[in-house]
């Protein structure tokens, strides 16, 4: 019986693939003994509750051995129908080529993009264990689970699985075990070809416990293993499991023609003949071999029962506490989170927007106690130190985070907790580094979890740091993906209102741009009321006498350029209104009407001012605008010197609005400075 149900996964895994002629039946085939013991035996879960607050977490980071995931769904119960298997990689189909969270009923997080799981791995235990510490009580351990992952040798060639292995290892989370498939295969042939580390030395040197399986067919041993790694109380666990991929096929197995392509119809039939499976019909599981793996469903009920039996025991013994717990679980905010928010006027003197959002993030926290996070290495800079309940180290378990000097892996690690549930996780560094993170956000994007980036250093401004330090094309990169939220705002005011729309913020990322150089604060007793930051665009400034003649519209520091070139321009007796537009997204995503109220689209003349790629500009500025932008990167200087030697100066935007009414046509679409 137990054969026939390992086989019955690289049976469906045959079958799908060839149904597709697309994917990968060979790594599934390898690892459906590994996943077999893990799923009967060790993973606490309950398919027909796969979101309990208390199951086990398994990632599969090498998503391209989504039929692996999908098949064992299947078969043990989870809302995935034979049909759905059949459906792989069509449309409409709950098994698209990777995984996909939110789509398919029992997968935890989205995986293809290679070691990304082994950072959502990382953030998942790492959520267990604050949320344990904060809630668990002598008698009530209320919180009490394991995350585990299977990877590749793919997963750990690629750079985020250094840095989340590192930090996973400083961090001691005991109750994290990657599963290693050791099949020597990647897509270009033996992986001789370029991976020749010693992974248990590299892991060990991580502060990792390391457990080898010599056969990946060797049931008994796969158990020991688990059983190794659940014992262990000091380190997470990696299991190294020596496989041969697209086993047992008779030609094609322990071959790169098994990675990415179909094993081909008679190689199937020659498989199936070989495991003493049916060659027809395809897609057959027989009826012993799925009642034996459905037994998960009664035994995930069983867990999930004496789960919710502890819940009520903990409840009447520490009802604040189980409230709380309920709270922070449904994702929604305390009541008056944001009372403590400051309110700040021009008497609060010039603060740069980096340190106003610090304001902001120490009010925020101290109302809202699951909010926790820290920095790439750059607490100081960024103002993420957060002064409430210490910081989360190997011995430790407060809120504040240090991650090191490891942008994507902290960012892989904060979708990993935000995707675990229970907490709000933040993460901070320099703009210019959110290349480094860009894979991962665009994960958080697609997955729709509400993390909150803060990229401080946010232009030019950054001074003396050079053009290796000064972001150019970032914003253009960053609003281009879908789902990302990005705020830059133009002084303190905007810089909390900005926070509040993060916080509030639960369907998608949100990224917070600041700037390193101090700004005034605005006087919103003349200006635009700043609660308009959650539409996007507002208008900061109108003229008086009627409807503007032309319309500077700008984000971050690029607001004061253009509140002085309106005053410049309205010397001249020209009719200007300035908007401010610290969301692009917000504000496209507002009524057309609104838009219209604060873009009129009668008043062709438009300038765009931002010290940045005017890169997507045109959509704002309309074809009679312009831009006031950067055409090539920066240099090395102070700040102030710099928007001087690149023309970001009211004298410079007011020239270029004199042209326009003058000639009512922009000689080009952007006067970038170069």
């Amino acid at each position: 019986m137990t054969w026939r149900s390992i086989n019955a996964i690289r049976a469906l895994s045959m079958d799908a693939v060839e149904a597709a002629q697309s994917g990968h039946a060979g790594t599934p085939m390898a690892l459906a003994p590994a996943a077999y013991v893990l799923y009967h035996r060790f993973l606490k879960h309950s398919p027909h509750h796969p979101d309990w607050p208390d199951r086990d977490r398994f990632v599969l980071s090498c998503g391209h051995a989504s039929l692996l995931l999908y098949a064992v769904l299947h078969l043990t119960g989870y809302d995935l129908s034979l049909d759905d298997i059949r459906g792989f990689r069509q449309w409409s189909s709950k098994t698209p080529g990777h995984p996909e969270r939110g789509h398919t009923a029992g997968v935890e997080t989205t995986t293809g993009p290679l070691g990304q799981g082994i950072g959502n791995a990382a953030g998942m235990a790492i959520a267990e264990r604050f949320l344990a510490e904060h809630f668990n009580r002598p008698g009530h351990g209320i919180v009490d689970h394991r995350t585990w992952a299977i990877v590749s040798d793919g997963d750990l060639m690629e750079g985020v699985s250094h840095e989340a292995a590192s930090i996973a290892g400083h961090l001691r989370l005991v109750k994290l075990t990657l599963v290693y498939d050791d099949n020597h295969i990647t897509i270009d042939g033996d992986t001789a070809l370029s991976f020749s580390e010693d992974v248990q030395r590299r892991f060990e040197g991580y502060g990792w416990h390391v457990v080898r399986v010599a056969d990946g067919n060797d049931l008994a041993a796969i158990g020991d293993a688990y059983e190794a790694a659940i014992a262990e109380t000091g380190r997470p666990t990696l299991v190294i499991v020596r496989t041969y991929i697209a086993d047992p096929a008779p030609t094609k197995r322990n071959t790169a023609k098994a990675h990415g392509e179909p094993l081909g119809a008679e190689e199937v039939r020659r498989t199936k003949e070989i495991m003493g499976w049916p060659v027809e019909p395809a897609f057959h599981v027989p009826d012993d071999a799925l009642n034996h793996w459905r037994e998960a469903v009664p035994r995930g009920i069983a867990a999930e029962t004496e789960w919710r039996t502890r819940l009520a025991a903990y409840t009447a013994d520490h009802a604040e506490a189980a409230g709380e717990l309920r709270q922070w679980l449904s994702g929604a905010l305390p009541d008056g989170w944001d009372r403590g928010l400051p309110a700040l006027t021009p008497d609060s003197g010039p603060l740069a927007t980096r340190q106003a959002s610090g304001l902001a993030l120490q009010a925020i926290a101290a109302a809202v106690p699951n909010l926790i996070g820290g920095s790439a290495d750059l607490g100081g800079s960024t103002g993420t130190m957060l002064k409430q309940a210490g910081v989360f180290g190997p011995t430790t378990t407060g809120r504040t985070f240090h991650w090191g000097v490891r942008e994507h892996g902290m960012a892989a690690c904060l979708n990993g907790i935000a995707a675990h549930g229970g907490l709000r996780p933040f993460g901070s560094t320099f703009l210019v580094f959110s290349d480094y993170m860009k894979p991962s956000i665009r994960l958080a994007a697609i997955m729709r979890l509400p993390v909150i980036i803060i990229g401080t250093h946010d232009s030019i401004g950054v001074g003396e740091d050079g053009p290796t330090h000064q972001p150019i094309e970032h914003l253009a990169m960053l609003r281009a993906i879908p789902n990302l939220v990005v705020l830059r705002p133009a002084d303190g005011t905007e810089t909390i209102e900005a926070w509040r729309v993060a916080a509030a913020r639960t369907a998608g990322p949100t990224l917070l741009v600041l700037s390193r150089q101090k700004l005034p604060v605005l006087d919103r007793t003349v200006l635009g009321a700043a609660g308009h930051v959650a539409r996007g665009g507002y208008v900061l400034l109108d003229p008086p006498g009627g409807t503007p003649q032309a319309i500077l519209i700008a984000t971050g520091s690029e607001v004061h350029v253009a509140l002085a070139a309106a005053r410049l321009l309205q010397a001249d007796r020209v009719r200007v209104r300035v908007v401010s537009m610290p969301s692009w997204e917000l504000f496209a995503a507002e009524p057309e009407s609104y838009r219209h109220q604060v873009l009129p689209p009668g008043v062709r003349v438009r300038l765009g001012i931002e010290a940045a790629s005017p890169f997507g500009w045109e959509r704002w500025t309309t074809d009679d605008g312009a831009m006031l932008a950067m055409e090539g990167f920066g240099a090395s200087a102070p700040g102030d010197r710099l928007f001087e030697e690149f023309k970001f100066t009211p004298e410079r935007a007011a020239g270029i609005v004199r042209r326009l009414l003058a000639t009512r046509h922009a000689p080009s679409r952007s006067e970038g400075s170069t």
